[in-house]
């Protein structure tokens, strides 16, 4: 039973447990409609048959597989970033790792609306279109830049984390962090405390991932037995539009930044990146992914504590390539379809703005409609267009999540280059970190067998 579970590597694993849902799905698109009855006479049922798998056993065990992913971030994001910074050596090398990670961030950001732009304007996904929805958008208000940056520090770190707020967590965590690292032996003495904790969290991400084949299935059959085809049939152009965009994204802008500024090979880390970015696209989610992405970065890709306890935690929250990808073509596509001609300058205006936009409304609830909302108002365009787009967002929310963090783990890895932190014989070690999760998964088999 043992060796037939290890057959396939964890990738496959889920690779087959996602297309094994989307298929189940589609199954249950067919066959049912859309009040739950059976399309087809021929069959007949006392019980529905759709309610009792999609809204009951797969929503129940989706969510939970969700909650479980989730339930890790706040103290994996919390300890990783106390054991990072209380080894700094030199607190001016947190100074540096802020500014590049920043830095590099806003870059890779501004390219990927640009490029979403430049897509639009090529393609004209809008022209000729006259569609309308049925249901409106709200744009809430987004909060002024002084006010996020004032909301940066918390008042209450106890409920900062149990509100999830990442950036007061992460602000509150390195203070900490330094603070311990400025104590001598009592701080060393806290330091050990939080690396056992660190040792212990890490190992609940491997129980987690032994799951997640199946957290994957019922996510794909949730969905696609929910999402039928004809939503996206008036939207084709904008979809495959943003689609094709945010491949483009991931295998050329991320690979070129990662030669040019760092030497490494782009097709290592992208083929080591593919666990990580299939629980992204399962998951929709950068926060709930951000547990398999550290654990990719850290064993994998070689990727030191100090650099990854916190860049990627950062990038979970402000990093939004896919979501800036999403606006660019969006604000092209409702302009076209409303027949407002926009200028170089409002161009180059939603650049800037979505650019900053993602730092400055970073751990906002539905932070990618309200950023596209402030877009779309800075260039006087009408903001219910957003409802327009709203019924396929949710499938390209899945390919912009596995985007975003092929990003994080770009930059990590360009930065942890740069300050001499990446282990470059893991990184070029095409089995690294997959030695261990064998041992892993022999653990957990044995641990069943012995329950």
């Amino acid at each position: 039973m043992s060796q037939s579970s290890h057959k396939y590597s964890l990738t496959a694993r889920i690779f087959i447990g996602m297309i094994a849902g989307i298929i189940i799905g589609a199954l249950l698109q067919f066959l049912f409609d859309d009040s739950g009855d059976l399309r087809f006479s021929i069959f007949s049922v006392e019980v529905s048959t759709y309610s009792i798998l999609v809204e009951g056993i797969f929503s129940t065990l989706g969510q939970i597989f969700i909650s479980s992913l989730k339930m890790l971030v706040v103290p994996l994001v919390f300890v990783s970033l106390i054991c990072g910074t209380s080894t700094l050596s030199e607190p001016s090398k947190l100074g540096r790792l802020g500014a590049k990670s920043i830095g590099l961030y806003i870059l890779t950001t501004a390219i990927a609306v640009t490029l979403a732009i430049m897509g639009g304007l090529l393609v004209s996904p809008g022209e000729g279109l006259n569609l309308q929805s049925e249901t409106t958008y709200v744009a809430k208000e987004a909060p002024s830049l002084s006010q996020v940056i004032v909301d940066m520090f918390p008042s209450n770190p106890i409920n900062s984390m149990a509100e999830g707020n990442m950036l007061q967590i992460i602000v509150f965590a390195v203070l900490l962090g330094i603070a311990m690292a400025m104590t001598g032996d009592a701080g060393k003495r806290l330091a050990a405390f939080f690396e056992d904790v660190n040792t212990v969290i890490m190992r609940l991400v491997t129980i987690i991932m032994n799951l997640a084949p199946y957290g994957v299935f019922v996510l794909m059959a949730k969905l696609f037995a929910t999402i039928g085809l004809e939503t996206i049939g008036g939207l084709l152009w904008y979809f495959f539009l943003v689609l094709a965009v945010l491949v483009i994204h991931a295998l050329v802008t991320y690979p070129v930044l990662l030669k040019v500024f760092s030497g490494m090979s782009p097709l290592i880390l992208l083929r080591k990146m593919r666990d990580a970015a299939l629980f992204a696209f399962s998951t929709s989610s950068s926060s709930a992914t951000l547990p398999v992405t550290m654990e990719t970065a850290r064993n994998k890709l070689g990727i030191g504590k100090s650099v990854s306890s916190f860049t990627l935690p950062l990038g979970a929250t402000i990093n939004m390539d896919g979501t800036a990808i999403m606006q660019g073509v969006a604000t092209v596509f409702i302009a076209q379809v409303y027949g407002v001609d926009l200028s170089l300058g409002d161009y180059v205006m939603v650049v800037l703005t979505a650019t900053l936009a993602s730092v400055g409304t970073a751990g906002v609830p539905g932070v990618g409609l309200i950023m596209l909302a402030m877009v779309l108002q800075q260039v006087n365009l009408p903001v219910e267009g957003i409802a327009l787009i709203i019924g396929v967002d949710r499938l390209l929310d899945m390919t912009r999540t596995a985007v975003n963090i092929t990003g994080d783990c770009t930059v990590a890895t360009i930065i942890a280059k740069s300050e001499g932190e990446l282990d470059e014989a893991v990184f070029n070690d095409p089995d690294a970190g997959q030695q261990q999760e064998d041992v892993d998964f022999e653990h957990f088999d044995k641990n069943k067998e012995s329950a």
